[in-house]
């Protein structure tokens, strides 16, 4: 095998990821110990092009990182108004009391954004306090040094030919070497991934759980339009099929997004996420919102929901997982924006007492300490049974024992429960085929509702076309072989892009095919597939989706 030489670059602290755990992490280093030398890389064309969340922000970490935001041109100026629980049947809903709901529940004093502008802003604060930020530059590799501790990472690797092996135009990135390296790559990151093997991270704990979080902004009439409303549904489509719910938040200028989440432990492989977020756009009170308005954009992200029992292990030798590559999503608050905040204000500041005290490659033990014992511990240690709760009991039972638990951890600061846990990955939870009907999905009719093709170009996704897909299979025979006869293949309704198709050829033998191209980085495909025989890696740098407001 014939070795890269790379030039290298040296820093501090490196930060892979510049989402809002990463940026907050760079801006609190330099705050306190300005001579610092910190680099943060994105893999996206520019800050936030593939940032996708809801989003209501809860301003609790802010205010601790950047207490005068309110008066620095932060892009959160639409505070929550009015709030609204809904459960779905197929025709009609039921308001469901917002006394029912624990405190925690309630959005006063949260604000309705666009997670991808708040990273872009965010990124302006940083480069201001002079953090070198580097867009379009993927980190693909892990670099270790000689005790196997991280010391960097390879980042900026383009023109591979599909095969792999260097093209005309190959240019071999460079190692960026940090003396503590952050990783903060979003829910089930490809470098995270390969942490957590080789530290085993995970040991003793329970199995990450995902969501899948799919999203389109809509322009409605005006008259329609009711600024800081936020509405949550639970119940139709998805019913008993699988847990999850919907999200209705009107921002500014006639904007509203429309989201949907599919707990991805569903049983049914014939359940499309993404054909059930189409169909709950047909129902009267959505339709009626949406008619005679235009979506402007889509997009989808995975999103973890394990919660507080399943938190890996943080530290190792030479750097931390930040944000949701620790999985910190509050699930029933439907947040994980303001622990992503802190868990970068933690680990910034375990790693500057231990550059002041000329350490360097070690474990930030007061990260993991901070992040458990912090406020991060104390948002999800208190609701660390509602997903559970779900799984056992479905949507009603899951709901009602989900709020009496919450009831009882705010009122008296003890769960009847104790400590639920999580059993099956999302992936062994799948079914056979044979023990269920298909689904009959209604046809889209282009205006409320649209196939995927359409949509995935409003996500704006692009990748060139000549690099190696960065999506494989471990074993290439597995999705015709065993997805196929048992499961009837679910890629093909779980990838909320068209990624994954069955082609079959008139008297031909069936073939799996994948469209990277329309790949919007999801990773749900890397979560859910029941063989774990997809593997999802990084594209070059640049590529992917390019939200503008998600």
């Amino acid at each position: 095998m014939t070795t890269i030489e790379r030039e290298s670059m040296d820093y501090d602290v490196v930060i892979v990821g510049a989402g809002p755990a990463g940026l907050s992490a760079a801006i609190r280093l330099k705050q306190n110990e300005p001579d610092l030398s910190v680099v943060v890389l994105d893999k996206g064309s520019e800050v936030g092009a593939h940032i996708l969340s809801g989003a209501v922000i809860d301003p609790c970490a802010l205010d601790v990182l950047l207490p005068d935001w309110r008066t620095m041109d932060a892009p959160i100026t639409v505070p929550v108004r009015e709030d609204n629980f809904f459960l779905l049947t197929e025709k009609s809903q039921i308001r469901l009391p917002n006394s029912m709901m624990p405190k925690l529940m309630d959005n006063h004093g949260n604000y309705i954004v666009s997670l991808g502008n708040i990273c872009r802003w965010l990124a302006q604060v940083a480069e201001g306090l002079e953090v070198e930020i580097f867009p379009g530059m993927a980190a693909s590799e892990i670099v270790y040094d000689e005790q196997s501790r991280v010391a960097g990472v390879v980042a900026g690797e383009f023109g591979k030919n599909p095969d792999g092996t260097p093209g005309d135009a190959y240019e071999p990135g460079m190692e960026l070497h940090g003396k503590y390296v952050f990783f903060a790559e979003g829910a089930r990151g490809s470098l995270a991934r390969q942490l957590m093997d080789r530290f085993a991270l995970s040991e003793g704990k329970d199995p990450q759980k995902f969501g899948l979080g799919l999203k389109e902004i809509w322009e409605i009439d005006p008259a329609k339009h009711h600024e800081g409303t936020v509405t949550h549904t639970m119940g139709w489509p998805l019913n008993s099929k699988a847990g999850g719910g919907s999200f209705i938040y009107h921002l500014d200028n006639n904007q509203v997004c429309v989201g949907f989440v599919v707990h991805l432990g569903y049983e049914n492989p014939y359940l499309d996420p993404y054909r059930e977020f189409q169909e709950f756009k047909h129902h009267p009170m959505v339709a009626e919102l949406l008619k005679g308005g235009k979506r402007v954009a889509y997009g989808a992200r995975a999103l973890s929901e394990g919660g507080w029992q399943s938190i890996p292990k943080v530290t190792f030798p030479g750097g931390v997982l930040l944000g949701c590559s620790a999985g910190l999503v509050n699930v029933p608050r439907i947040k994980g924006s303001h622990n992503a905040i802190f868990s970068g204000i933690a680990a910034a500041d375990a790693a500057r007492s231990a550059l002041a005290a000329s350490r360097a490659q070690d474990e930030l033990t007061a990260y993991e300490d901070e992040l458990r014992n912090g406020p991060v511990g104390a948002d999800l240690k208190p609701v660390r049974n509602v997903k559970p709760l779900w799984e056992r009991f479905g949507l009603i039972g899951g709901v009602a024992l989900g709020g009496l638990d919450m009831w009882m951890t705010s009122l008296v600061g003890y769960s009847p429960f104790r400590t639920l846990h999580h059993g099956k990955s999302d992936a062994a939870a799948t079914g056979l085929a044979s023990q269920f009907k298909r689904i009959d999905y209604r046809k889209p009719d282009g205006e409320l509702s649209f196939d995927r093709t359409t949509n995935v170009a409003f996500s704006f996704t692009n990748h060139e076309e000549r690099q190696p897909c960065h999506l494989t299979l471990r074993d290439p025979s597995i999705p015709i072989a065993v997805n196929l006869p048992l499961y009837d293949e679910p890629a093909q309704r779980y990838c909320p892009a068209g990624v994954y198709e069955v082609l079959r050829p008139e008297n031909e033998q069936p073939r799996f095919q994948i469209n990277f191209q329309n790949c919007v980085h999801c990773k749900t495909c890397d979560i859910k597939d029941l063989s774990q025989n997809i593997v999802w890696t990084t594209p070059q740098g640049g590529d992917g989706p390019n939200y503008p407001n998600m």
